[in-house]
């Protein structure tokens, strides 16, 4: 029995994440039990942590790190025991090194880039908001079934601009390139929202369960 621990760290949209995530649990046919937690020794014990966030890159960041605890048992988990992580939307910017929004803002550094504002030179509405076309760009096991052309849901206004390419591995075209998924080693992030993609979303976080990195 794998124990899956979604951190409610009070900046996540849990309920959908929760929903979805344990359909996701159903499919994947394995004994796993989801666990909506803050505790740090909950999240330090856990098989894998799904790391949500929804606003602001600093709110987000000053959230997680106001849980006495939480960060050190996260970084015990995927950095020293090489557990699976999941970071959705905000929780994914913050694998990144720094985040520009409200001035800069150091992030978890896990995956080598920087978070910033998605240009508006095309002069599209900003936040880039809706179901956008995924390209692929990187094979990736957590990616299995999902091709360029499948449909996700996004609401942001920053992106993560990855240092190296191979950490890149999926983008959508909103007047130009913008990432939209990332991962290397035991990590992987979406820009868009699983528990808000209907289908694809379900098939990635499935296969985000079933990952063995």
């Amino acid at each position: 029995m794998q124990t899956v621990a979604l951190i409610d760290y009070g900046a996540g949209n849990i309920p959908s994440a929760q929903r979805a995530l344990e359909v996701a649990v159903e499919r994947s046919g394995l004994e796993s039990r989801l666990l909506v937690t803050k505790n740090p020794d909950d999240i330090a014990a856990a098989d894998r942590i799904v790391i949500p966030g929804v606003g602001h890159f600093r709110d987000c960041r000053e959230g997680i790190y106001s849980e006495a605890g939480l960060v050190e048992a996260i970084e015990e988990s995927v950095l020293k025991k090489g557990r699976p992580a999941l970071g959705i939307c905000v929780g994914m910017q913050l694998m990144a090194d720094l985040g520009l929004e409200d001035g800069e803002t150091k992030g978890f550094g896990w995956i080598p880039g920087t978070v910033d504002h998605i240009p508006t030179d095309a002069g599209l509405p900003i936040p880039h908001m809706g179901w956008n076309e995924l390209i692929i760009r990187s094979e990736h096991p957590v990616l299995e079934g999902i091709s360029t052309g499948s449909h996700a849901y996004f609401v942001h206004s920053y992106h993560m601009v990855c240092s190296n390419a191979d950490d890149l591995k999926a983008q959508v075209e909103y007047g130009g390139p913008i990432t939209s998924a990332i991962g290397r080693d035991n990590v992987f992030g979406t820009q868009f929202h699983p528990e808000l993609s209907q289908e694809t979303g379900l098939r990635l976080l499935t296969n985000w369960i079933k990952w063995q990195p």
